[in-house]
């Protein structure tokens, strides 16, 4: 009896507890910007019920690695900043990384990003955890080629 009772509440405990964020990432690509900088863009699906946020961006390619987005500081100007607080990734929904908008930014690059390398990039995310993956770099690639249109700011 004890034990039936013990399953049955381990059972109803999993069944109560929210769906945690489940993430995929597709048409990931990576571009130097010069000798000194580079950057990763995806699009970052959330087929999970909860609400995910991806909080960090590591790679041993730069020297500093941050998520970063383009400002709007009118006249003209864009600007570069830190998203310290990470990007949210709705939960049945996505969030495109895209140029031009938010993205991974490799700052004191180590080595030149060629045409045909990968990059190993781990994306952090505060339900789902750590996700690795092998970007290619692509340095041919037009501005928003192959990006579907992510419901994300």
């Amino acid at each position: 009896m004890t034990r039936s009772f013990f399953v049955a509440g381990a059972v109803a405990l999993g069944l109560a507890m929210p769906a945690l964020a489940d993430i995929t990432v597709s048409d990931a690509y990576a571009r130097a910007a010069n000798t000194k900088a580079g950057a990763a863009f995806m699009m970052i699906e959330n087929t999970g019920e909860t609400d995910d946020r991806l909080v960090e961006a590591r790679s041993e390619i730069a020297h500093r690695v941050e998520l970063h987005t383009h400002q709007d500081m009118g006249d003209g100007v864009m600007r570069m900043t830190h998203v310290e607080e990470g990007f949210v990734i709705p939960a049945g929904g996505s969030h495109a990384l895209a140029r031009g908008g938010d993205h991974v930014m490799f700052m004191g690059l180590k080595q030149p990003m060629a045409q045909g390398d990968t990059v190993s990039v781990t994306l952090v995310f505060e339900q789902a955890g750590e996700v690795a993956l092998e970007i290619p770099v692509d340095l041919e690639r037009k501005p928003m080629h192959g990006m579907g249109h992510g419901s994300g700011s």
